[in-house]
């Protein structure tokens, strides 16, 4: 993708919250908005939204952390509750912004985070804009093959190139070919690295407890989202092929204050496929101009 060496105007800091690192990189001014990344191998913050950070930081100040197990921050999650957990960091976060509330913005793994954090304390969230987040229906059908061949990334054979390519080819994205050979260097690179491959940061639940995870994973179960206050849009690819798009009409149908954009022609990445669309109606939805 690129690095924030390509982002001049970014100002980079790390963060220790409860003796772990979060690393952000911040810019523009304004309302604040986090933009919180996917869950994939070699995943980081600014790499997943750099189509879209120079755009939204017109109008906002925007801060792109690297989440909990990812990039520069600290490695390993917890397993019994990884959500919870990335939810705990990114409100460590916001207490050392000095941040009482702000925007949130995540895709995949961050939609999931964003999420818990907006369930577990409401307060802190002012709009929240989801892109195809995980945890939606997961225990009421079997996992999509784009999410299995996520998960079995760091399984069998152990993480390669290969590996990777065919996920972000045949699965992340719509169209194979948006995506640059040297991104998915990029991501490989960053996914080898020995402190992940020694406690990847998503995989599957295991043990005697792993269906009481897989549970407490899927917002669908929780009674507390048809109470959750904060305005919300949904922006699911039609063409995801990780997260079922029927997600987006469960937490529509759910949540009180929802809306829900489906995207034509575009798979788990919106923000990366569809960036002007996307950059357009994130600005306008965070300025509350539906």
């Amino acid at each position: 993708m690129t690095t924030t060496t390509d982002l001049p105007d970014l100002q980079e800091t790390t963060y220790d919250i409860g003796g772990r690192k979060i690393f952000a990189a911040e810019t523009g001014e304004g309302p604040a908005v986090l933009l919180l990344h996917g869950g994939g191998p070699g995943a980081s913050g600014v790499s997943n939204y750099h189509r879209n950070i120079a755009a939204l930081a017109q109008q906002y100040r925007v801060i792109v952390p690297d989440l909990p197990g990812y990039g520069r921050s600290t490695k390993g999650i917890d397993r019994a509750d990884p959500f919870g957990f990335l939810a705990d960091g990114i409100r460590g976060l916001l207490d050392q912004l000095g941040l009482e509330k702000a925007h949130l913005v995540g895709n995949s793994y961050g939609g999931s985070a964003a999420l818990r954090l907006a369930l577990d304390t409401p307060d802190r969230v002012d709009r929240m804009l989801l892109m195809g987040p995980g945890g939606i229906g997961t225990t009421r059908s079997l996992p999509t093959p784009g999410l299995n061949s996520l998960l079995n990334y760091y399984t069998g054979d152990g993480p390669s190139r290969l590996k990777l390519e065919k996920f972000i080819r045949n699965y992340l994205v719509f169209n194979a070919a948006d995506v640059p050979t040297a991104a998915i260097d990029e991501r490989y690179e960053a996914s080898i690295d020995p402190e992940v491959v020694a406690s990847p940061p998503l995989r599957r639940p295991s043990g005697p407890n792993a269906l009481r995870t897989l549970i407490k994973m899927d917002f669908t179960r929780d009674r507390r989202l048809a109470r959750l206050p904060v305005p919300t849009l949904v922006l699911w690819g039609a063409k995801d092929k990780v997260n079922r798009p029927s997600g987006g009409r469960m937490l529509a149908e759910r949540m009180p204050d929802c809306d829900l954009y489906v995207v034509a022609n575009t798979g788990h990445w919106v923000q990366f496929e569809r960036a002007e669309l996307f950059n357009r109606v994130c600005a306008d939805f965070l300025a509350d101009r539906r």
